[in-house]
């Protein structure tokens, strides 16, 4: 029955030969790795004219210059990534190339930042996605923790059935948004230059601040959220269809025209309009209301926005798991992040993200407000040590046309440090503050495991068997009765060694003399070691014999053998073995004790 379910739910298990048909075509890929920058095309603008505003007509006049300025730092960026894509075939991303360029510590720097990116961004996506789902049905508003957790589950699950399904699943909402979006600022575009432009939605607030540069660089900060996601495909290269990085590349290439064309017709069409950003309606809703008002392409617009905003969070789920599983490779990660599972999916780091984007959710009580502070800090971060490192690699390859690509890559690293020193500076006492706690803590973390796996390495190695003349082992087998299990323990025992002792523990004298009787009657050829134990317990009486034999015995080794009972049924199994597992985690530490199990299994 947990088989049936678990291929209901997973689907069935694949073969590490499968690994090539599971790759990404590239429109699957656009699916799996581009809803998070997509997706941000329904808050991006928006982020811009919430920080303009407070300057009045004078702020909102430059709503279309920073959007602009911003696409050309897209564009900067994506052409950075498509280098490093072709530079660094093998994934990674911004860790690959500040780790090769900068140093290791930049790259851990790189690593870190970027992981407290994706999650962060699974947390804001989903808990967006609700917002804009309870746009629609206000009752969800009390269950929208309830929700979001939901939703995290199921993105779970879908990532679980492996990457080729995943994009499959995600493939058709995204191309309806894509679509509808395309449609409803194309028969605005044309309306505005057929019939001119309508009268503004909105006249300009009353300024709250002056124009300044540091609010022009606040509300470009802000705006540059639509890029978030835009490195995901140079960390997941190899999951593309052979030649993968001119796959990758391209793929790079058509997500960031089309993220630049959307971003900018919808900056374009809502200043033309007069558009101001509200919790009641966006300005991707105020475009519709004004050019395809309460038509079908309106409400195809808005839910598959409110659609692409919750499943945007699925770019992290293609994004961590590879991340881990390249710094798992070098050690800086635990190694069972590079475990497939029986989909191919890079199962742990799937099911890590998950629990932690829930537990975040449900901390900020589901509040995309509370969680937005922590959100884009690390992407910022990356990019910069992305682009400084790719100058890096220019100086050092020379390969042709460098001196233009480390200029483009030089002013990509500048813009983005500045975006960067905006972002924490604006954000920092909102929740930024955490990330800055969060980096070096990770960073330590990696470090500390790299540490364990060098020495773990180094005291393994062993160049040949050791032969050594041994006398018998010593073996313990501890028993509580005399049955069929441990009479199999003690055959077993008696198989490998002819120094046994079986040990009883007895709550009072009169107890043990009872059972040494018995013993001796049952299996008079063990000998019976009976333990006082007047508080029940066994580690301690248990340890405390072994510490005496070994200290009497120059360290001498002692294997222990416990009788283990194997049940019929799965749910009857922790009815049996506790107090086995207990022993098994008390010796596991002890110098020369080696516990092993001898399994007897019900019939049911």
């Amino acid at each position: 029955m947990v088989n049936s379910v678990r291929r209901l739910l997973f689907g069935q298990p694949l073969p590490s030969s499968a690994v090539e048909t599971e790759r990404l075509t590239k429109p699957r890929a656009i699916g799996a790795f581009g809803l998070d920058a997509l997706s941000s095309v329904a808050y991006g603008p928006d982020e811009i004219l919430y920080v303009l505003l407070l300057a009045g007509s004078a702020g909102t006049a430059l709503d279309l210059p920073v959007a602009m300025a911003i696409a050309a730092l897209l564009a900067i960026v994506a052409f950075s990534y498509r280098q490093t894509i072709h530079a660094y075939p093998h994934g990674g991303g911004s860790y690959t190339v500040a780790r090769e360029n900068l140093g290791v510590t930049s790259g851990l720097v790189a690593a870190a930042a970027l992981m407290v990116d994706y999650l962060t961004t699974v947390a804001v996506s989903v808990t967006a996605g609700i917002q804009a789902l309870i746009a629609f049905i206000p009752q969800l508003d009390r269950y929208r923790v309830v929700a979001g957790v939901a939703a995290v589950a199921l993105l779970v699950l879908v990532n679980l059935r492996g990457v080729r399904e995943a994009g499959a699943a995600f493939i058709i909402p995204t191309y309806i948004f894509v679509g509808s979006l395309a449609a409803m600022l194309a028969i605005g575009t044309v309306r505005l230059a057929t019939s001119g432009a309508p009268a503004l939605l909105h006249s300009a607030p009353a300024p709250v601040t002056g124009l300044s540069i540091f609010l022009v660089l606040r509300a470009f900060a802000g705006g540059c959220t639509a890029m978030t996601g835009v490195e995901a495909i140079a960390n997941g290269v190899p999951v593309f269809r052979k030649p993968e990085a001119q796959n990758a590349a391209r793929t790079l290439v058509v997500l960031a025209i089309v993220l630049g064309v959307l971003f900018l017709g919808v900056a374009a069409l809502g200043k033309a309009i007069g558009a101001v950003p509200s919790d009641q309606a966006n300005v991707l809703s105020e475009i519709g209301q004004t050019f395809v008002p309460n038509s079908p392409l309106f409400y195809i617009v808005q839910v598959s926005a409110a659609l692409v905003l919750l499943l945007a969070a699925n770019t992290s789920f293609n994004g961590f798991p590879r991340l881990a599983a390249v710094m798992a490779d070098d050690s800086w990660f635990p190694h069972q992040f590079t475990h497939r599972g029986m989909r191919l999916a890079y199962s742990n780091g799937i099911i890590v993200i998950g629990a932690l984007a829930a537990a975040l959710i449900i901390i900020f009580g589901g509040s995309t407000h509370a969680l937005i502070p922590l959100f884009a800090v690390g992407v910022f971060l990356c990019f910069t040590l992305s682009q400084a490192g790719m100058v890096g690699h220019w100086l050092r390859t020379q390969e042709r046309g460098w001196r233009w690509k480390m200029v483009v890559n030089g002013t990509g690293a500048v813009v983005t440090a500045m975006v960067t020193v905006v972002v924490l500076t604006t954000k920092f006492v909102g929740g930024a503050w955490i990330v800055l706690v969060l980096v070096p803590f990770l960073v330590l973390n990696f470090i500390a495991i790299h540490s364990h796996y060098s020495r773990a390495h180094r005291e393994l190695q062993q160049s040949n068997i050791p032969h050594r003349a041994r006398g018998p082992e010593h073996v313990l087998v501890p028993v509580k009765t005399m049955d069929r299990a441990a009479a199999a323990a003690i055959d077993y025992a008696c198989s490998i060694s002819t120094d046994v002792t079986a040990v009883y523990f007895a709550t009072d004298a009169a107890t043990a003399d009872e059972f040494r009787a018995r013993w001796r009657e049952w299996a008079s050829r063990v000998h019976i070691e009976a333990l006082l134990s007047p508080y029940r317990e066994v580690i301690t009486p248990l340890t405390g014999l072994i510490d005496a034999y070994q200290a009497s015995h120059h360290g001498k080794r002692v294997t222990v053998i416990l009788p283990d009972i194997v049940t019929h049924h799965l749910w009857e199994e922790p009815l049996h073995n506790q107090t086995g597992l207990a022993i098994k985690l008390a010796l596991l530490r002890k110098p020369n004790v080696i516990v092993t199990s001898v399994p007897i299994r019900l019939r049911g």
